[in-house]
């Protein structure tokens, strides 16, 4: 997911330079969300592995 938001970024950037803004917008609020749920899940994920008593592995 989170190589997800990385490739809408970069399709913001890319769209920005070109001067298609509504494109370069869209891409990125899709990479801003994408983020926030990658981070999230993150987070639930760490939780539920601390609650389990097992150190969260990388």
């Amino acid at each position: 997911m989170l190589g997800w938001a990385l490739t809408f970024l970069v399709i913001a950037i890319i769209a920005g330079v070109l001067g298609l803004g509504g494109v370069a917008v869209l891409a990125t609020d899709i990479a801003q969300l994408l983020f926030i749920v990658f981070i999230a899940l993150f987070i639930v994920a760490a939780v539920v592995h601390a609650l389990k008593g097992q150190p969260p592995t990388a």
